[in-house]
């Protein structure tokens, strides 16, 4: 969820009923060298509890001192990525790598639980190559370090996000554990998260892809509700998202960052793709929401009453850092 999980989407997480958010991966190398936009990634609103700060990085030490500041920062959980199978990532070490190198992942764990006093979790991919079964023997070795809760997405990291997850995986996971496992991967209904925790066993589902532009699944999913939002639900709760965007994230960053959640909010039938189109090439945040009130009228209406009903970001943990802007932009 790098480049999609900031703190707007993290609090609409919350407000549709996500028991838990986490934040985009930060690199640990990040800050290790006090990047001001890595920095910006760990500013936590008292509206995001729980959450659960994500980190990565290939070295023991570094990921420990990275922990520190996540625990300082706020968040209630570390989660550390041994997933993510983006190529700038697994070539450093980082990433899905460490599922084909165990020992250092059992190192990494060991160094971040003892590092920090609240719970460690980890995120896995099955392993680097299609048909790996690495995640099964890596698994319980992690929580051996002191891993207290463990995630599988079950594809490999050459399967990218093609093809299906394959939960009998994850089954396989939860027997050979003793503690929660949470099954990630495919879960876009109410329907398929049923299924999901009854041939799995795993104690939660994790839904990312499918809520992006769409946080009504989360809604579907957790409650049963499933009523399609209207046009102007749509047209309120995406120009809600984007001034929350650009608080966090500054107009310059957010009106290129928020291009691609257009699409996310406006497909499904939901508005004409001309339309989409149209506002990925309008220049400023200002005319997106200008243009979204004149293809649903009704909308200004929703979003006075949410920005009533949302409240602000509140207090943050400001650490004793060079963050220039909200979202170290």
């Amino acid at each position: 969820m790098a480049g999609v999980s900031v703190q707007a989407f993290r609090r609409q997480g919350r407000r549709f009923g996500a028991g838990l958010v986490c934040s985009e991966m930060v690199s640990c190398a990040g800050i290790e060298h006090r990047n001001e936009r890595t920095l910006g990634y760990l500013r936590v609103a008292t509206d995001e509890h729980p959450l659960a700060i994500q980190i990565f990085g290939s070295d023991p030490g570094v990921m420990a001192d990275a922990a520190r500041m996540v625990e300082a920062a706020g968040a209630d959980l570390v989660d550390i990525n041994f997933g993510c199978p983006v190529r700038k990532v697994t070539k450093t070490g980082a990433g899905a790598t460490l599922l084909e190198d165990p020992d250092r992942a059992a190192r990494i764990v060991g160094a971040v639980a003892g590092a920090v006093g609240i719970p460690v979790s980890v995120k896995m991919r099955r392993g680097l190559e299609n048909g790996s079964r690495a995640c099964l023997d890596v698994g319980p070795r992690l929580v051996e370090a002191g891993a207290q809760t463990l995630t599988l997405h079950p594809r490999s990291a050459r399967q990218m996000y093609t093809g299906e997850a394959d939960h009998s995986l994850t089954a396989e996971l939860v027997e050979r554990l003793d503690v929660p496992v949470i099954a990630s991967g495919d879960i876009t209904s109410r329907a398929r998260a049923q299924t999901v925790l009854a041939t799995t066993g795993a104690a939660a589902v994790m839904v990312g892809r499918g809520a992006q532009g769409n946080p009504w699944a989360l809604r579907e999913i957790v409650d049963g509700e499933r009523a399609e939002p209207s046009r102007e639900e749509v047209a309120a709760e995406l120009i809600l998202f984007i001034r929350e965007t650009v608080r966090e994230l500054g107009e310059r960053r957010a009106s290129g960052f928020l291009k691609k959640f257009y699409g996310w909010y406006l497909g499904r039938g939901r508005f004409p793709r001309p339309f989409k189109q149209e506002l990925v090439r309008v220049a400023t945040t200002e005319e997106v929401e200008l243009r979204l009130l004149a293809a649903a009228p009704g909308a200004a209406e929703l979003v006075e009453r949410l920005e009533a009903e949302v409240p602000a970001a509140g207090d943050e943990v400001l650490l004793d850092m060079p963050i220039s802007i909200y979202g170290g932009g």
